[in-house]
């Protein structure tokens, strides 16, 4: 009997310049743990690099899911604030191309896992405002530090981690004003919004930490499994 193929789940990439060999060049870039992430989930990766906005809901259409991965802080001018002087450079073009990809997804039903700057692009493609600095969430520059998150019951988070949970993170923004329909799913020790999700019946969901970085697979079994369920319909 021929097994049903495999949910076909997007990854946004980075833009940046790369050394490689002989080479010194822009480049499109993904961490490793992104495609291995999806692949431990049962799902096949495919990278998404920064493409025109307009040809976001065409990507879409071949996709089962989306992750849209961590990376450069939001430009604040895409919900109308002034840069803080913490604030990093802006990626105008992953900006673009990921909001589009987002919006995609929301008028698809396609299922969604935004990851660290993936959360706060969903919570700003929605309406919502960003902390652009906070201190203790990043516990050196380059490392990977880790926390206890606790989940809010009776959400599509909780239903995949019902626990609180250790998670490895790296991010120095937050969530500030939660975008138009969102809902905090879990918290931190301090009670910044840890993770967002919209009502069902879409399946989409923001954490702010990185879950590509651990060693749990509940979160993108949870998104392969709805993709699958959105590809039988």
């Amino acid at each position: 009997m021929t097994q049903p193929a495999k949910p076909l789940i997007g990854v946004t990439t980075y833009l940046d310049r790369a050394r490689w060999g002989v080479w010194d060049m822009p480049a499109v870039l993904l961490p490793a743990q992104y495609p291995r992430y999806v692949r431990d989930g049962g799902g096949l990766a495919v990278m998404l690099p920064p493409d025109e906005p307009s040809e976001a809901a065409a990507v879409l259409a071949r996709l089962d899911g989306l992750v849209v991965a961590g990376g450069a802080d939001v430009e604040p001018a895409r919900y109308g604030a002034v840069p803080d002087p913490r604030t990093g450079p802006p990626a105008r073009e992953r900006d673009a191309w990921e909001l589009a990809l987002i919006g995609a997804a929301l008028a698809s039903g396609t299922p969604l896992l935004g990851v660290c700057r993936g959360m706060q692009l969903l919570n700003v493609a929605l309406g919502g405002t960003l902390t652009q600095h906070l201190d203790g969430h990043v516990e050196a520059p380059g490392v990977m530090g880790r926390h206890p998150v606790k989940p809010v019951p009776g959400t599509l988070y909780a239903s995949l981690v019902p626990e609180q949970a250790e998670v490895p993170a790296y991010h120095h923004q937050a969530v500030d004003r939660l975008g138009a329909g969102l809902a905090p799913s879990a918290h931190a020790e301090d009670g910044t919004v840890e993770a967002v999700e919209l009502a069902e019946p879409a399946w989409v969901l923001g954490v702010q930490w990185h879950p590509e970085m651990g060693e749990d697979p509940r979160l993108v079994r949870g998104l392969v499994e709805a993709a699958a369920a959105v590809r039988r319909r």
